[in-house]
């Protein structure tokens, strides 16, 4: 008599046995599954033991996460002054070395910090810093090719302008393409990550020192006090006054108040502030050495103050050493 093939006769002494349940995987074993073929498996994006930054180790976990995986130097980059309607949009980058970032005392983002902490906190950055730059944009050509195009130009100066070759940079907020080193764009970076805020802190400092030299120029608005930011005490002097030359008009406010203000009670049209000037009111030991400073510095030459030639007097600041 013929059979199935997947049949057993009635009497088969050996009964057949049902084959195992399939058990499944672990977690552990899942994710290392994952990490040794990336394009399967449900973790596309293994987390690797010491190279992912722990919320609970401070300001400079980035920074040593990047350099055990061999990005080092780290850059981080910030601006100041992006939301006042007067005075000049600063950007600065900083280099900092991980093995020095716990000895800057003070360092945090610079909106967290008094006006006497942040002066402490520059000078401590600056007496750390592996390197930095500062560029200085005026208000015209803010008003010429727009905020967002001179912050993203800025921050790519700002590295630009950096003696030592960063392995990595770091920015507040904003990608920025074309720097030519992998780069990530930090959400609240002056509040995670040490490098950035050391440049928040830079750029603060200086614009601030820039603003206070301004309110020696114009009086009437209150620079020292508001920094350029729109307070009640700037827009009734904005509504008073008119705007000066150094205010951004194309901010609603500041063209508001530029088409509503009677031509005879505008202030006299004194030429606007030279960015040159400001820096030299961000120490006053580099005030001495100004005219050599504003020489034209070529390509690649050393030059504690570089300016750039153009129609809007774009300038920069670097470091001595």
């Amino acid at each position: 008599m013929t059979r199935h093939p997947g049949l057993r006769a009635a009497s088969d002494p050996h009964p057949p046995v049902d084959p195992p349940a399939p058990v499944a995987p672990s977690v552990a074993a899942a994710a290392s599954a994952a990490a040794a073929s990336p394009g399967r498996g449900w973790n596309h994006y293994p987390r690797y033991a010491g190279y992912t930054p722990r919320r609970d180790a401070g300001l400079g976990a980035y920074e040593t996460v990047l350099a055990r995986a061999g990005f080092t130097p780290v850059a981080g980059v910030d601006e100041a002054g992006r939301g006042a309607c007067a005075g000049p949009l600063v950007v600065a980058a900083v280099v900092l070395d991980p093995a020095c970032i716990r000895r800057i005392r003070g360092l945090a983002d610079s909106k967290l910090l008094s006006a006497a902490a942040r002066e402490d906190a520059y000078a401590e950055v600056l007496r750390w810093a592996l390197d930095w730059h500062v560029v200085v944009i005026g208000a015209d050509q803010i008003d010429a090719t727009g905020l967002h195009v001179c912050n993203i130009s800025g921050m790519r100066r700002a590295f630009a302008g950096l003696r030592c070759t960063p392995g990595y940079v770091l920015t507040d907020g904003f990608p920025v393409r074309g720097l030519g080193v992998p780069a990530l764009a930090v959400w609240k970076g002056d509040r995670v990550t040490a490098s950035v805020a050391a440049a928040s802190v830079v750029a603060k400092v200086s614009r601030d020192r820039m603003m206070r030299d301004l309110h020696e120029r114009y009086p009437l608005y209150g620079f020292d006090r508001h920094k350029g930011y729109n307070t009640d005490e700037h827009e009734r002097a904005l509504a008073e006054h008119g705007p000066s030359p150094v205010h951004r008009y194309s901010f609603v406010n500041v063209n508001r108040a530029a088409v509503q203000a009677d031509p005879a009670a505008q202030i006299d049209p004194i030429d606007p502030a030279d960015p040159m000037e400001l820096l030299a009111a961000v120490d006053p030991a580099d005030a001495m050495d100004l005219a050599a400073a504003m020489t034209p510095v070529t390509a690649g030459a050393a030059g504690p103050l570089t300016s750039l030639t153009g129609a809007f007097g774009e300038n920069e600041r670097r470091m001595n050493a």
